[in-house]
Formats: structure tokens, sequence, C-alpha cells
């Protein structure tokens, strides 16, 4: 037998080319089809069964045996529409598309974990779901999973992020939102079109949009409470062809973010009364349309703990982090199954989402190991739970 390591030397390196192969051909939400068939090969290659599920793309494995407790493990496996700049010799090679996001990272970091955990499977006090999920970046890849019944049993969830805001060998989470929810809106503007050397003639459509830009923002700052963080940005206005011409129509789209579930039900009535409110005034019509996404990411605190000390206990550095204004659908796991959602470090590094967005692939290794010791110690924790009620 080789010495141990340099076992984990050739898993490093081949959980490395996984997520160089995954990065070189990314693809975006509901279209993973060859990466899914990737997984499915590696996984079949190491005597993980794959359930047969009702999913377009993405899967569920499974290690373990019996008909004892069982957890789950989650990656999604998604990609951005950005153009890379990295330069890397494994940059993507498709045009428009990139894993801006690192979730060929996360999809390594879970495929190691199996792959360990395997090598236990007669030694696991229960089974392993482990989750290879789509179209994360759309915010409702993970209602698709929970639709197909591959979740069903699951007693304890949890999933990962990769975080370029901490070093490499660091670690956090907390207790209660970890992400919030996440909203998205359309506002559409409707005046009369003019020359505009006679803006008498029609109804003004750009200022009638720009006090409405500038008066949402009362939302934040008057009609919710200071102590409440609460984010809505406009980032898109479309209005107007020519320089000389007011337009009939101006179209303004973008997101707003709070923790707080109370307070994310109530803004699209604030929203509407104001876009209305101010549209009468100039004699336009507006109209908001509002498309929910997923809820704020609340971790168990239970759980949100034991994933810190079993961190300490793998070696990581662990931080107790403030709650951040990204999205994240695992939310809506949460909502469902007992868990928590964490941070791995790999940075510093440029910020998610950045076209020239890279990880510290040291990190890989030692993450995998980490959900790999997560799962089993969860388990072990279901088990010793069931014993004491019983």
């Amino acid at each position: 037998m080789r010495p141990q390591h340099e076992t984990e030397k050739a898993l490093a390196a081949r959980l490395t080319e996984v997520r160089r192969n995954l990065h070189r051909e990314p693809e975006l939400s509901n279209e993973e089809f060859r990466t899914t068939e990737k997984l499915r090969g590696w996984l079949t290659e190491a005597g993980i069964r794959v359930l047969d599920l009702p999913l377009k793309t993405g899967l569920i494995a499974e290690v373990g045996q019996g008909d004892g407790s069982i957890v789950a493990i989650r990656c999604d496996i998604d990609a951005l529409p950005i153009e890379e700049q990295t330069g890397l010799p494994y940059a993507s090679t498709i045009p428009g598309k990139m894993h801006a996001c690192g979730h060929d990272f996360h999809s390594a970091v879970i495929l190691g974990a199996a792959l360990l955990l395997k090598k236990r499977e007669h030694e696991l006090p229960g089974k392993v779901r482990i989750l290879f999920q789509p179209a994360e970046e759309t915010g409702h890849g993970a209602e698709d999973v929970l639709a197909s019944g591959g979740l069903d049993g699951v007693q304890a969830i949890f999933g990962l992020h990769n975080s370029p805001e901490l070093p490499t060998g660091a670690f956090g989470t907390r207790t209660g939102a970890l992400t919030a929810g996440v909203d998205r809106f359309e506002i559409t503007v409707k005046g009369v079109g003019a020359h505009a050397a006679y803006p008498e003639n029609g109804v003004d459509t750009i200022v009638t949009a720009a006090q409405i830009i500038t008066m949402l923002q009362t939302v934040v700052s008057r009609l919710n409470s200071t102590q409440e963080p609460v984010v809505l940005s406009v980032t898109r206005i479309n209005g107007g062809f020519t320089w000389n011409v007011l337009p009939e129509k101006v179209e303004l789209e973008g997101t707003v973010r709070t923790y707080n579930e109370e307070i994310r039900r109530s803004i699209p009535e604030q929203m509407t009364r104001i876009i209305e409110g101010i549209a009468a005034a100039a004699g336009a019509e507006a109209k908001l349309h509002w498309y929910p996404g997923p809820p704020a990411t609340v971790n168990h605190g239970e759980w949100a703990d034991f994933t810190k000390a079993a961190a300490a206990q793998a070696g990581y550095e662990v931080h107790d982090i403030p709650p951040q204004m990204g999205g994240e659908d695992f939310a809506y796991y949460l909502q469902q199954i007992p868990g928590a959602f964490v941070n791995i470090g790999t940075g510093p590094n440029h910020a998610l989402h950045h076209p020239r967005f890279d990880v510290d692939e040291a990190a890989i290794l030692p993450a995998a190991k980490y959900f790999a010791l997560l799962a089993e110690e969860a388990l072990a924790k279901l088990k010793q739970q069931t014993w004491i009620k019983s």
C-alpha cells in the first residue's frame, strides 16, 4: 500500500483535473447535459450508485447502506453567461460562457467527498446522498430537485460556496440568515411620445422613470426599519431610440434583497404605491412586474455549530461571518430539511462573477476531506440521537 500522503497527492491531482475539465466546458443553467454525463461517468467508474430520478440535468448519487439515517451534501454545477478573461491554460473553450462563480470547484469538492466516503462505505452508519444540482444561477434549480423526490427521507443537508473574501484554509458560516432573499422586478412606464423640442405635446416617460428610480430608494431609507438591511438596485434602463424624440415607453429592471421575510412580502406593495403615484402625477402609466426568487438562506443553529466544530477538527481557521446580500437557492432545502450552508476560503482573488475570477486549487482536497468528515459525523450524530430517543 502506498503511503497516505501519496494517496492524497494522487487524489488532489485527480480532483484538480476534474475541476479544470469542467472549467474548460462550462454549461449554463438547465443546459448542463455534458457536465451531468461527466459526473455520472466519474461516479459510476468509482462504483457509486446514481439514483434514477426525473431530473433533466444534474443528478443525485448515494453512498452507504442499511435503513439508518440519511444526510445530503450538495454542490451546484451550472456556469454563467460571461466571457472569460483569465488567460489560464484551462480557460473556457465555450465563447460567452464561464465558471465565474466557482461551481466547477464545488463539483470537484463534492465528487472528492463522494470518493472518500465510498472507501468507508461499510463503516458509515447510514447513507449519504450526493447532490450535483443544476440551475442554481436561475434561483430555481433546488425546487426541481425537491420535486424529483431525490431528497425524500434526508434528515440533514449541507452545502458550500467558495469565498474569495476568505483566505485558503479559512472556513465561515453562521447561525440564522447567511444569504439574502433575492427577487427581480421589471417596471414598464408608458406615456405619449413627442418631438424633444415640444415636450408639452407628449407625456415624458424619461423624466417619469427618473423620478421613480429616485423615489424607490425611500423603500430602503423611509419605509422600512433602519435596523433591517434592505437593498433595492435598479440595474437596467431601456428607453428611446434617438436623440430628438421622447419615447413612448421606458423599461426598468432591478433586484431587491433582504433577510427579513415579512419585509420581503411587503416591498412589492410599497413599490407599487410609489410607481403608480409618480406615474399618475405625470399623466403616465406604470406597472410593476415582480419575479420572486429564492428566500434567505437560514442556517439551523444546531447544524451551523456542528459544521464549525467539524471544520475546526479538519484544521480550518473557523470564522463566524456576517450575512451576505448575495442569493442562494440552497435556501429552499433549508426550508424543508435541517442543515447549514458554509463558505470555504479560496482567496484572495477577483470577486464572484468577475471575468477574471479563479480559485486556489489547493483548497479542493481539504474541502473534499471536510465534507466527507462532515457527512460521516452527521450520520453518527443522528444515530446517537435516535438511540437516545429509543
